[in-house]
């Protein structure tokens, strides 16, 4: 949150319930701490001191949280701010006073000719600091410059952390609190990224310039093409209208590509760092695998780094190296959204611990890995550690869209929780969200999820490892959808009616029936074995009779527009005339087939 807290929520049912509040702002002294300023003169009288401050925007906005990195298995968890904090923080049982070791990144290098304009970083509280249980922090990373962190990421087999912000990324070990690595990411004419947030708006004259020249260059490049059109050209054409219609009528024509203009080097922002991966894979050479670090800036580079990681029992001996590997340049210069390594399968790379503790298999080391680099624009997959192009998607060419959130995503069968499918989910800034296969990239299917005009949704989106996700419908409610047929959280509701006599009857068919989830968030009915005959497979919950709803049943397709009313339908005559009528309803449902039988209740929508 921007007050510089990290809420935890239990997402296990159809409503959020709040479970933890951890705050940061307690660690750094903030703006409101005014005690020196606002001591009253001996000599007025009465003698009025200030105590507090209020302002509805009194909290600092460096406190402001971006990112959030947590290991399950560890119970480590990172914390990175506005002002280029980034926190190092264990869960701990018990409450504790310590002391928070404080550590500072220079991302620039001490380049010259860069001169930081915007807010400086927080200051941090001296000598030891009470903690409540809960997440306590043990290290405090400050970048320098303050900037506003935009990617983290934490490995807690390897005891590292690594983040990036506007100006470059870094990698710290927080076993033994030193850096490991620092590298600056920004271009000659990169001045924006030295302003800060506040500053930006000063740039935008520049960046009005910036769009007409790229709209000049595209009409003059329009008019060449047009004057290109010599009658050879025009032969050309006819020609290959003639060979159209020669041709076979079942020949699928390739589709119509849209032309993308390659994005210039010397673009504002473009060293912005986007993503960061960690990964064991082949990297210097087909033999030997090992630790890497990969970085996405916002200029297209991808920067790939083999680390020299020592075994746990020399964690306090040997420290942490990383060597350059690889430098990646994508050639339309799209922004790095996301990275990944696949296996020898195919298969993503399970998270740390996963493998030591037998929840996921072991990777394939004896194949070629490949690794998936995903822009704004396109997916491409590549393979280590030749790096050399095997297959791509170019999505905005394709469809018109560009990426904004990417994930892989594990989508097991309705059947079978064996049958496992990886692929690769992406949403767009149209609001859709497309599904492909990995490492083909072969389209599977796209869906509507969120409106294109909602803006702080799509970029609010988060995918799950499962096929779910979450985005923000307001600044306080998320929605939750599903991309699996099989993990689904949906409210499922039923209300029972107590019989007053003889009940044995109707024992059989008041159970609840098993229901097959489905992902649009509706319900089919099936018989107890959970299957549907052919016959009824089609048929609509209109056709299947209700006991004690003599009206129609609204269809699942319906609009949300005409809710369904269940007040007034039933009245306590009715209950009275039916339980008076115990014979004839019991002969009725022994008749009745297997496949029409309701559970007696009231059905609510």
């Amino acid at each position: 949150h921007e007050d510089g807290t990290v809420r935890f929520w239990d997402a296990s049912g159809v409503s959020l319930k709040p479970l933890y509040k951890l705050g940061t702002a307690s660690i750094f002294q903030t703006d409101c701490e005014h005690d020196s300023l606002n001591q009253a003169g001996e000599e007025e009288w009465p003698p009025f001191r200030k105590v507090g401050c209020f302002d509805p925007y009194s909290d600092d906005p460096r406190l402001g949280v971006q990112k959030i990195a947590l290991c399950k298995y560890t119970a480590k968890m990172v914390v990175a701010g506005t002002a280029g904090q980034v926190l190092v923080m264990e869960l701990s049982d018990e409450k504790s006073e310590h002391v928070v070791s404080v550590a500072t990144v220079d991302l620039l290098q001490d380049r010259e000719g860069f001169t930081w304009k915007g807010h400086d970083r927080l200051a941090p509280r001296n000598g030891p600091l009470p903690f409540a249980p809960g997440f306590q922090p043990s290290v405090l990373v400050q970048c320098v410059p303050p900037a506003a962190v935009t990617a983290v990421t934490l490995h807690s087999e390897w005891n590292l952390v690594a983040f990036g912000t506007s100006h470059g990324f870094g990698l710290f070990d927080y076993y033994r609190r030193n850096p490991v690595l620092a590298r600056c990411t920004l271009h000659p004419n990169d001045s924006l990224a030295m302003e800060g947030p506040l500053s930006r708006v000063k740039s935008l004259k520049k960046s009005l310039r910036q769009s007409f020249r790229r709209i000049r260059k595209s009409r003059v490049s329009g008019k060449k093409r047009l004057n290109a059109s010599s009658p050879s050209s025009k032969v050309q054409e006819a020609n290959a209208q003639l060979a159209e219609q020669a041709g076979p009528p079942e020949v699928e024509m390739t589709p119509v590509q849209r032309r993308i203009e390659p994005r210039s080097a010397d673009d504002s922002l473009s060293g912005v760092v986007r993503c960061l991966y960690f990964a064991d894979t082949f990297l210097r050479d087909a033999a030997h695998h090992g630790p890497t670090m990969w970085a996405g800036t916002n200029s297209g580079s991808v920067f790939a780094y083999a680390l020299e990681v020592p075994s746990q029992e020399k964690f306090s001996e040997r420290a942490v190296e990383a060597v350059l590997g690889k430098e990646i340049q994508l050639m339309h210069r799209a922004p790095v959204v996301a990275i990944a390594v696949l296996d020898g399968r195919g298969n993503p790379l399970p998270e740390p611990y996963e493998v030591s503790r037998d929840l996921a298999k072991a990777p394939d080391m004896q194949g070629s890995h490949s690794m998936l680099i995903s822009s704004e624009e396109q997916f491409k997959v590549f393979t280590l550690p030749k790096v050399s192009a095997k297959t791509k998607f170019k999505l905005t060419a394709h469809e018109g869209c560009r990426v904004r959130k990417v994930a892989l995503v594990s989508l097991a069968s309705a059947g079978s929780e064996e049958r496992l499918e990886n692929c690769l989910a992406c949403l767009t800034n149209l609001g859709d969200i497309h599904i492909f296969t990995v490492p083909g990239l072969r389209p599977q299917v796209h869906y509507g999820c969120i409106r294109k005009e909602d803006i702080s949704g799509i970029a609010s989106c988060v995918f799950t490892k499962h096929g779910q996700g979450f985005y923000l419908i307001s600044p306080s409610e998320f929605e939750r959808f599903s991309l699996s047929a099989r993990n689904v959280t949906e409210p499922l509701c039923r209300l029972e009616v107590a019989r007053l006599q003889d009940t044995s009857c109707l024992s059989n068919s008041s159970t609840a029936m098993p229901k097959l989830p489905q992902a649009n968030g509706t319900h089919v009915p099936c018989s107890p074995e959970g299957q549907r005959s052919p016959a009824n497979s089609d048929r609509s919950p209109e056709e299947h009779p209700a006991a004690f709803s003599p009206g129609p049943i609204d269809s699942p397709n319906s609009s949300m527009e005409n809710p369904l009313d269940t007040t007034g339908d039933i009245t306590v005559e009715e209950v009275k005339d039916f339980l008076a009528s115990s014979e004839e309803a019991e002969r009725n449902l022994r008749n009745a087939s297997e496949d029409e039988a309701r559970p007696t209740g009231i059905l609510i929508k």
